[in-house]
């Protein structure tokens, strides 16, 4: 049986844990892991593990041991849901995957940034999560430096979303193949 991982890569509010939800809905062998979640839960229950400076790594190791968890001992499709921006890291991961037999499937957001700002204006999402700055806004600004590439070496299929129109016709596509 051959096995998918779907990475979301996108900036915040671009609409990554919507699509994997969505996904997660139409495929009932997929089970969506969301980084937001872990640091929720980490917050609302164990709040005094989170580091106050560096890295989150109780958040990581979290993240990790589903992950682990779920090569292991499923046999889910895995949705990988963080914004996996920084390429060094996001190709360890995409080899971690391929090592354990995956076909990797990268779907790329990069939606206009005033389309982003809008979505932080009008979602009112919970700022607990966050560690290092106070605002999803200041989260948008430390990443409008990254540019998404197009690019395939390590994927299996790659998805690039410029828009909200095209979401629907990737979740269609991967919905077929992952029904197959």
């Amino acid at each position: 049986m051959t096995r998918f991982c779907v990475l979301t890569i996108g900036k915040t509010h671009s609409g990554k844990s919507t699509f994997a939800r969505s996904l997660e809905q139409m495929c009932q062998n997929c089970i969506v892991i969301d980084q937001d979640q872990q640091a929720q839960f980490l917050y609302d229950s164990y709040s005094k593990l989170i580091p106050n400076n560096g890295e989150n790594t109780i958040k990581y190791k979290l993240t990790e041991t589903l992950v682990q968890y779920a090569v292991d001992h499923t046999k889910f499709y895995i949705v990988l849901c963080n914004s996996n921006l920084n390429e060094f890291n996001r190709n360890r991961l995409i080899q971690r995957f391929n090592n354990s037999g995956f076909h990797i499937i990268i779907v790329k957001f990069d939606l206009p940034i005033e389309i982003l700002e809008s979505r932080i204006n009008e979602a009112r999402r919970d700022t607990s999560i966050l560690r290092t700055v106070q605002t999803f806004k200041d989260v948008l600004n430390s990443q409008k430096d990254y540019q998404l590439k197009k690019s395939v070496e390590h994927a299996y299929k790659e998805f690039y979303v410029t828009n909200e129109i095209q979401v629907d016709s990737v979740l269609s596509e991967l919905k077929n193949l992952l029904n197959g």
